[in-house]
């Protein structure tokens, strides 16, 4: 399910995932084979040349080191995926719920309740309301829940059915299912545009689509592109263990509430996977202290907030968030899917420990030892 300019061998690269990640896995057991560039100029093809088996215990696993090393140890240049086939019979559907809490809660029950779901998003209420507005659908401004279902039209009944009662249990209302692909489309692409959406909310950021429509309509959304203004968008990832999620998601709403900043949250919510996008002008003093005193409280759950230091207001994209701080006190991981970069490096010592780094390090200096790829990023 990648996003918008996604490559094959740049989601590899990066461990990238989506929205079909709960139900047929991220990037990473979806590679069975590269093709690898090294630095050296070598070509490496991490499971053997022409190799696909589904599974192997031949030496150390190549592939999964590759995949998620956001080109920090060669060029991926080719992939060899698993395929899946297409199911006999879908359904999506809306859910509105009273609070995050009821929401992600209901989540949890139907992972465990083993409703095969094939896809189980998460909406607050402002990032529901944003989406809504910017599609056109028109949905209830409440915490909501997106999800999809397959299996053969028998077993599809018996899902649907599991599902509804659970969503009812936790006070949800709206299901009402869309069985034809242009109903499922229309849903899934105001779900591909939340980042779009997300930025209209804010006045000053104008958006529009390659078409040259003014962000008004749904045509053409796929390929919408925010225009250069004032207002700018930060987004992080973190990504939890599932029995952790209703707490860390609550305890992250109300500390963006707290903070008085525009700051939808979205999330691949069936892998413990969710998104703080935080929306802000960069010319309003009074907003950018607020931002520089939001990021000086990140820094009581860790390290101090880099950017803050040397007198600078404006958001600070190296910042480790607040989430991702309580993501790692709750066993998870500082990003689920956006990788690590330059913002999150301080973070992955956290997460890793001292031994774990030295390892990678070990690694990259044995595949780039005189560090051609990728210099700065991750380690």
């Amino acid at each position: 399910d990648p996003g918008a300019d996604a490559s094959l061998c740049g989601m590899a690269a990066t461990g990238a995932s989506g929205t079909n990640a709960v139900r047929y896995g991220t990037m990473r057991p979806n590679v069975l084979n590269l093709r690898v560039v090294l630095p050296d100029g070598r070509l490496l093809h991490t499971a053997g040349p022409g190799r696909q088996p589904r599974k192997r215990a031949a030496g150390y696993d190549l592939t999964s080191l590759f995949v998620g090393s956001e080109g920090t140890l060669g060029f991926l240049t080719q992939a060899t995926l698993r395929l899946h086939p297409l199911p006999e019979a879908t359904a999506a559907t809306i859910a509105s719920f009273p609070s995050v809490g009821a929401a992600v809660a209901c989540t949890v029950q139907v992972l465990q309740a083993a409703v095969p779901v094939a896809r189980i998003e998460f909406l607050d209420e402002v990032m529901a309301d944003a989406c809504g507005r910017f599609s056109g659908m028109g949905l209830p401004v409440a915490a909501t829940l997106l999800l999809e279902l397959h299996g053969s039209r028998h077993s599809l009944a018996e899902q649907q059915q599991q599902t509804e009662e659970i969503v009812r249990q936790n006070g949800g209302c709206g299901l009402a299912w869309a069985e034809g692909l242009e109903e499922r489309e229309q849903l899934w692409s105001m779900r591909h545009n939340a980042w779009y959406a997300a930025l209209s909310l804010r006045p000053g950021c104008q958006v529009r689509h390659k078409d040259g429509d003014d962000g008004g309509s749904t045509q053409s959304a796929v390929s919408a592109t925010a225009l250069p203004s004032l207002a700018q968008g930060y987004s992080t990832d973190v990504c939890v263990p599932i029995s952790r999620l209703p707490d860390v998601v609550v305890e992250t709403k109300q500390d963006l509430q707290a903070s008085g900043l525009t700051g939808p949250m979205v999330g691949h919510i069936g892998d413990g996977n969710f998104h703080c996008l935080l929306i802000f002008n960069s010319q309003d003093p009074e907003e950018a202290q607020r931002v520089h005193t939001f990021t000086q409280r990140l820094g009581r759950w860790g390290q101090g907030a880099q950017g803050a230091r040397a007198g600078r207001t404006d958001i600070p994209i190296t910042c480790p968030s607040l989430s991702c701080r309580r993501a790692l006190a709750a066993g998870g991981t500082c990003t689920g899917e956006h990788g690590v970069g330059l913002g999150k490096r301080a973070l992955l010592q956290e997460e890793l420990g001292q031994e774990g780094l030295d390892t990678l390090r070990s690694i990259k200096a044995a595949l780039d030892p005189h560090n051609l790829m990728n210099p700065g990023k991750v380690l």
